[in-house]
Formats: C-alpha cells, sequence, structure tokens
C-alpha cells in the first residue's frame, strides 16, 4: 500500500542475479514455487492473487523471525491480520528501523530473496513468490522507531504468527500518507470501518496536525458516523 515511483524498477536492475532458495528447508521457499509436503517444490502458485501475497508475506516473516530481526506488518495485510477482508493490494509491506536496514538485506539476501534499492529514500524493495514486497523504513513520512514497534501486536497471518503495526499506527500511517498527489479516500474508508472501535483517533489526529488532507478525512469520517464529531474542547 506504499507508494511508487515505478513497480518495475525492480526489472531494471540487470546487473543483480536472482538468487533462488534451498529446496531444503521447508520455510525458505523459490521465487516461483511453492514447497510441498517433504520440501517438494510445487508447480505453481496458488492461482489466487490474494493467497499469493499472504503467502509471501508468511515467507519473508518468517525469515525474518528466524533472524531475531525487529519488524512489523504493516499494509493491506496487516489490515487482513486485524480482521479486514482478504482483499489484499499489490505488495506486502513491512517496516524496520533505518539502523537495521542492511542486516535485514543481507538476511533476505542470504534466504535467496533479491533487495533492491530503488530512487526513493524511505525503503528496499525485494520480492517473493512473485510478489512485490516493500522493506520500509520511514512511516507516515517519520522513521521507523523502537517504541512504535514495541506498539506491535503478536497476530497469526493466515496461520503464522508476526508482530503486526497496532490499529492506531496503521490508521496513522495510511492517513498520513493523503496528499495533494495521493487522496484515495475510498481505499482507505473500508479499514477505518473495520478498525474503528480499536483506534485511538484523537492520537491519530494530534500526530496528523493541521494538515488539509487527513483533517478532510476525519470529517469525511464524521459525517459517515464511522467516528464521532470532536468537541469544541478537543478542537482546541
Amino acid at each position: 500500500m506504499t507508494q511508487h515511483a515505478d513497480d518495475n524498477a525492480l526489472d531494471q536492475h540487470a546487473g543483480v542475479a536472482e538468487l533462488r532458495l534451498a529446496t531444503g528447508d521447508p520455510g525458505l521457499l523459490p521465487q516461483n514455487g511453492v514447497l510441498g509436503q517433504n520440501g517438494v517444490l510445487a508447480e505453481d502458485l496458488p492461482l489466487d492473487r490474494n493467497q499469493a501475497i499472504l503467502q509471501a508475506a508468511k515467507q519473508v516473516g518468517s525469515i525474518l523471525k528466524r533472524k531475531g530481526h525487529r519488524f512489523a506488518l504493516a499494509g493491506s495485510v496487516a489490515v487482513y491480520a486485524h480482521g479486514g477482508s482478504q482483499n489484499l493490494q499489490h505488495d506486502v509491506d513491512f517496516c524496520f528501523r533505518p539502523e537495521d536496514a542492511d542486516a535485514v538485506a543481507e538476511t533476505l539476501r542470504e534466504a535467496g530473496l533479491p533487495v533492491f534499492t530503488p530512487p526513493e529514500d524511505w525503503l528496499l524493495k525485494s520480492s517473493c513468490l512473485g510478489q512485490q514486497v516493500d522493506l520500509i523504513f520511514e512511516l507516515a513520512h517519520q522513521p521507523v522507531t523502537s517504541e512504535l514497534l514495541e506498539r506491535t501486536q503478536e497476530l497469526s497471518v493466515d496461520s503464522v504468527f508476526m508482530p503486526v503495526l497496532s490499529p492506531t499506527d496503521l490508521i496513522h500511517s495510511l492517513v498520513a500518507a493523503f496528499s495533494e498527489h495521493h487522496c484515495d479516500f475510498g481505499a482507505v474508508l473500508p479499514i477505518a470501518r473495520t478498525l474503528r472501535e480499536r483506534v485511538d483517533w484523537e492520537r491519530v489526529r494530534r500526530a496528523c496536525g493541521d494538515q488539509p488532507m487527513p483533517d478532510a478525512f476525519f470529517y469525511f469520517l464524521e459525517r459517515l458516523q464511522v467516528i464521532a464529531p470532536r468537541s469544541k474542547e478537543e478542537q482546541r
């Protein structure tokens, strides 16, 4: 669910060889297949795109957990983990601290996954099972911090447990991304409806400050009775 300059950027790094994962470890999968029983390579990816994205999230999350990295699942798969619909976006998002970027990249490369540095300076890109994976170290225009990672919740992602952004931090990451060039309220509205009772909306408002696009979205939510209007005292 992150913003991308060009989704084809991964294909433009011709000098980087694509490595394969060892099939002997059932926790590690090759780029274009899934392991069946006893580590036998299955023929094809799941035909359903949502399931393919979930499989990629599970594999990358398992790799990061095994190496003890501090991270959090973000984006549409995090919404799914919190009980949202399985209508996933076009990639998998993980976030981690900027100082852990090199170690995370090395871990994924050791597992056989390609890692690339895109023009944007706030993330790395990888791929798993044919799905794009964004490795984000700046969320909502701020570096990912230890405090944010401490607020994560350990949730099941299609039977694999991993740290997931808290509902409040997840909503903030989506709303804070609104701008004059990116303002798709329709994509975030169902997420706000799903998580509304578990979100500290006042904290999200304070974090967004007086930015016009987030403020317009809050007004939109109030008119649709998704959230309660702010009192006069809260508006001061």
